[in-house]
């Protein structure tokens, strides 16, 4: 089959032939019909994952359709239309025992610790654990977002966040993941208010309902930053703050942004040089403030995200900003790396 194929660090894949995949006991293959490129991939790409080994596959978020199932997988036929979270979980161990999948002890995750969606097929792990129907309406696309950007910024802003309606809150970095939370959070009657360098990106925030949309770059340091933010949402600090890119001083900002008992939720991931940043602890004690992580969603938690996409609350199609050809993937990975041109996802179809 056809896979973009990471040779060394940095340098950009090609597109390759390589093995088909094997299907697993208790696993299936999904013929993959659409695939997100993320910034995650990006991260693999430059070797900033300690789990990812040359040569490699990447992509981790993908719809399509199942053609090979495992002998011991129950309840799906070939010919289904699915997805998956990032995150395959055992389903056996402590954590996904109560129900946090996302979080299992012996998780795989496609295009990180084995052969990933950038490709004509993928494996799914586990298979009656993780695989998570795709409903007719939405389209495929669409579909390719709910396994990492959609649905961690769902989860990122209704469970870790707690968000409701009268809220003020604050999104830093508007790409896919934060044009998620954004549309999310103003879903659940909040007030947003976005940050990010680019004005297509910031247009596209408040397209989504954003009441404002602030350039950083013209502001400088985290704490101006926050200071404008704070201005924004009336002096007293946003009752929650999402940093959905990863990086040092967008988590200080977010944090100092906060009004007291405030919550942040750090859904972009920070790793190479980045991965033990500074938080600026002593207004965390101060003001009682809350700080969480947030790792995609568990297969068990989709119906009620799905449910708000099926009766009109959520769309996302309209994060959808770019669809390709898979052999477009190493110029889309390159991308990630700069400003962006485009605001929203960037979807190949093999």
């Amino acid at each position: 089959m056809r896979a973009i194929l990471i040779e060394e660090y940095g340098e950009l894949p090609r597109v390759a032939e390589v093995p088909e995949p094997e299907c697993p006991p208790d696993g299936a293959v999904v013929e993959v019909t659409a695939t997100g490129v993320c910034r995650s991939d990006w991260h693999a790409w430059l070797g900033h994952d300690r789990d990812v080994r040359l040569p490699h596959v990447p992509g981790h978020e993908f719809a399509g359709v199942l053609v090979q199932l495992g002998e011991q997988v129950t309840g799906w036929v070939v010919g289904d239309r699915v997805t998956a979270p990032f995150v395959y979980a055992c389903g056996s161990c402590p954590a996904c025992r109560t129900g946090q999948q996302q979080v299992c002890r012996r998780q795989t995750q496609p295009g990180f610790t084995h052969w990933g969606s950038f490709a004509d097929r993928v494996v799914v792990h586990h298979a009656d654990v993780n695989l998570v129907p795709v409903p007719d309406g939405i389209a495929d696309t669409a579909a390719a977002a709910l396994g990492c950007r959609f649905a961690t910024a769902h989860r990122a802003v209704r469970h870790h966040g707690a968000v409701r309606a009268g809220d003020t809150v604050a999104v830093y970095g508007c790409g896919g993941l934060g044009l998620s939370a954004v549309m999310i959070a103003v879903a659940a009657g909040a007030t947003v208010i976005a940050v990010d360098p680019a004005p297509v990106a910031r247009e596209a925030a408040v397209r989504f309902g954003a009441i404002a949309a602030v350039d950083p770059g013209r502001l400088g340091r985290a704490h101006e930053i926050a200071e404008q933010v704070r201005s924004l949402a009336g002096g007293d600090g946003v009752a929650v703050a999402v940093d959905a890119i990863g990086r040092p001083d967008v988590l200080a900002a977010s944090v100092l942004s906060l009004g007291r008992r405030g919550r942040h939720v750090q859904a972009g991931l920070l790793l190479g040089e980045h991965a033990a940043p500074a938080v600026p602890m002593d207004r965390v004690i101060a003001w009682e403030l809350q700080l969480f992580g947030s790792h995609g969603m568990a297969a068990g938690d989709y119906p009620a995200m799905l449910a708000e996409i099926a009766d009109g609350s959520l769309d996302p199609t309209l994060l959808v900003g770019t669809v390709a050809p898979l052999t477009e993937a190493p110029t889309a990975l390159a991308a990630l790396g700069g400003r962006p041109d485009v605001a929203g996802l960037t979807v190949l179809v093999p």
